[in-house]
């Protein structure tokens, strides 16, 4: 099974049958992402249907330094939680937009820092972090090539799931500590490496640095930027082979670690999705439903 994506130039173009595909391709493994969030049906149904709306919208504004699939699943994510937060309003802390943009002015008034710098300081940030995230990505590719599985198991299961050396140790049955600390250094010297040699500017370099914990100044968290790069996600046909079991023990390990321990809810979307490919049919009404809405909403771009 291989891993499809859209051709980004036809939906910028609002192609009617570029979109529907999407939808045929997406509406599953979204859905489920939404199943284990929303209990509510009807509900699932209006966040998977807002999910490809927000897509239409936003689809001239796509970084294609993204998969299209973190595309998606980045909108679903936020609309569950705009659904989360209309149901339990207070359980978010209730802090208003008022109340975010006096924090925001409060922010840019302190420490002394002029509005300028403060915003080349988040320029940075941002910037780093998606520097940040290529590099993670390399290394990942780099490990699973060279087939060092328990490494990798390792390094996500500090660096990513945010386990003590410890935690790893015991749970993973590794000769001892001092083994989790060796192969944690090994693997953010290497971070470095492939860092030097992505050749960002100084200030970017420093940004990294300071996640891979050599220096200060920058707020670039390195577990917050490898799940939102989603840097470990095996691909959806990896994700097939393994719940089929034609995997080799060593990818096979590291799914079963990302998916059940690390706990990853876009490759546990994509596992309820494709455990589900035989009953087709029971996605047809919300298939139509979203058509239907999409395809209203193409229809307006285009006399737009």
């Amino acid at each position: 099974m291989s891993d499809w994506a859209p051709d980004v130039a036809k939906l910028v173009a609002y192609d009617d049958a570029e979109w529907m595909a999407v939808e045929r391709a997406f509406c599953g493994r979204l859905l489920a992402y939404v199943a284990r969030r929303v209990p509510d049906h009807d509900a699932r149904q209006d966040v998977v249907q807002e999910v490809f709306l927000g897509a239409v919208r936003g689809i001239r504004l796509y970084d294609p330094a993204y998969t299209f699939e973190q595309f998606l699943f980045g909108i679903c994510r936020n609309r569950v939680i705009d659904h989360q937060r209309r149901q339990k309003p207070l359980a978010f802390g209730g802090r208003s937009d008022e109340d975010a943009a006096a924090l925001e002015l409060e922010d840019l008034a302190s420490d002394d820092e002029t509005p300028s710098r403060v915003v080349r300081r988040r320029d940075l940030e941002a910037e780093g972090a998606r520097v940040l995230g290529r590099i993670v990505k390399a290394w990942v590719q780099e490990t699973w090539a060279q087939g060092e599985f328990q490494r990798l198991i390792v390094v996500e299961a500090l660096l990513a799931a945010g386990w003590r050396n410890r935690d790893v140790w015991t749970r993973l049955g590794l000769r001892d500590e001092s083994a989790v600390a060796g192969i944690k250094f090994r693997a953010l010297k290497r971070l470095r490496e492939i860092a030097l040699e992505q050749g960002a500017e100084r200030d970017l370099l420093a940004a990294v640095a300071n996640a891979l914990g050599e220096e200060q100044g920058f707020d670039l968290d390195l577990r917050r930027v490898w799940l939102a790069e989603r840097a470990s996600c095996p691909a959806r046909h990896w994700l097939a082979r393994h719940l089929a079991g034609t995997l080799a023990e060593g990818p096979a390990a590291f799914v079963r670690f990302h998916v059940d321990d690390a706990a990853c809810p876009w490759c546990r979307a994509n596992l309820d999705d494709l455990g589900a490919l035989e009953d087709q049919a029971a996605l047809a009404p919300i298939l139509e439903r979203v058509g239907l809405s999409t395809r209203e909403l193409l229809r307006s771009k285009g006399r737009a």
